[in-house]
């Protein structure tokens, strides 16, 4: 069977944890690299990865790399593929850019010029042009330029993959849901202890966890891919993958997630996403301050993401706040494991405990830290 090579993207400081996640769907090439994860396999691989993977962002297949140190040398290296291969006029398409360290240093400009070559391409030998549909393509084009050498590659989902489809009505800022999955594997959870989230919004973290308990496949949620409609698409092969992955969930018990908010609202868009991933009846949630929050045994795992404070005022007011957060956490929360998670270092000095690790991750453009707290 033919070997495709593939490039599944990750935020900086995942790409350990989602090399962990190929060893667990037996995909055993997998090897992380800055940005993200190399892997090869079939092409039932590549629909596996979309499928199953919970902290990719994207999974992507490398067709072509060329020296790009001008608009004429992207022209003509785009156009020189063999588009028509996989894409008619019928079809639609959309390009994305990524550049660093090049001659050519608007993105925007180097993706409409890629799409101006394999539009081109396709009327030259079809005598129609496909169109351009950014929102949801048939054929989604990842072009990365860095150092004046081109990456062309096809993005097998066609939009982010941190997009489960739950969530229906996201409070401000909230946390990326393959970053909530990330950092859910980062503390070590065993699944079976308790897990608690008392800073929830909108539920990220709570429902990630409550997924992966459940052995639920995160594409099962949404599973409406760009590759679905690619001309090589085999069906036969997805709906085998579909119903592996639907026999492989579990029900978990209703007394082990718990998801808490002060912000009743946030609480009421957590019950609804939980319902609308179906698994509402799995997390328990409550409204309450985290200071009269009760754990609900003795032991167990508590994990929350404060906020970072952007304005002078807030990051007053929050040197407060995450006093609080470490006090109560001595008080109330004895035996327990607890790591926080935040954009704001010096904030998180204000904790008043003593990390027994710190991981780096990055939250978007935001350098952040995982901070794991053992409370004998």
């Amino acid at each position: 069977m033919k070997q495709i090579k593939f490039f599944a993207t990750a935020a900086k400081g995942l790409e350990e944890t989602l090399e962990g996640e190929f060893k667990g769907l037996g995909i055993t090439n997998a090897t992380a690299t800055s940005g993200g994860v190399n892997f090869s396999g079939s092409r039932a691989d590549g629909y596996r990865a979309c499928l199953w993977l919970r902290t990719a962002n994207r999974v992507l297949e490398p067709i072509a790399t060329f020296p790009c140190p001008s608009t004429e040398a992207l022209y003509e290296g785009v156009y020189a593929l063999n588009w028509e291969d996989r894409l008619t006029a019928k079809m639609t398409l959309a390009v994305d850019a990524n550049i660093r360290d090049s001659e050519l240093t608007h993105s925007r400009f180097v993706a409409l010029k890629t799409k101006d070559a394999i539009v081109d391409k396709i009327r030259d030998r079809c005598g129609e042009r496909p169109n351009v549909d950014p929102k949801n393509p048939d054929l989604k084009i990842n072009l990365h330029l860095a150092r004046n050498v081109c990456t062309v590659s096809l993005d097998l989902a066609g939009t982010g993959l941190h997009r489960r489809g739950y969530r229906r009505d996201p409070t401000i800022a909230p946390l990326k849901e393959t970053l909530a999955a990330g950092l859910v594997q980062m503390t070590g959870w065993d699944k079976k202890s308790y897990f608690v989230d008392p800073m929830c919004g909108s539920g990220s973290l709570p429902l990630e966890a409550a997924l992966i308990a459940g052995r639920k496949a995160p594409g099962l949620l949404a599973p409406d891919f760009g590759f679905q409609r690619w001309l090589d698409f085999d069906a036969t092969i997805w709906q085998q993958l579909i119903q592996e992955a639907e026999e492989l969930g579990r029900d978990i018990p209703s007394n082990l997630i718990f998801g808490s908010d002060r912000d009743k609202r946030a609480v009421d868009l957590a019950r609804r996403n939980a319902d609308s991933c179906g698994i509402g009846a799995s997390v328990r949630w409550s409204y309450n301050d985290f200071a009269k929050l009760d754990p609900p045994g003795d032991s167990g795992t508590l994990i929350c993401n404060p906020p970072y404070g952007e304005r002078l005022g807030e990051v007053a007011e929050l040197e407060a706040f995450y006093g609080k957060i470490g006090d109560t956490l001595k008080q109330r929360w004895k035996g327990w494991t607890a790591w926080v998670f935040t954009g704001n270092l010096e904030l998180a000095k204000r904790v008043g405990l003593k990390p027994s690790r710190r991981i780096v991750l990055f939250n978007g453009p935001i350098e952040c830290r995982l901070l794991k707290y053992e409370l004998y």
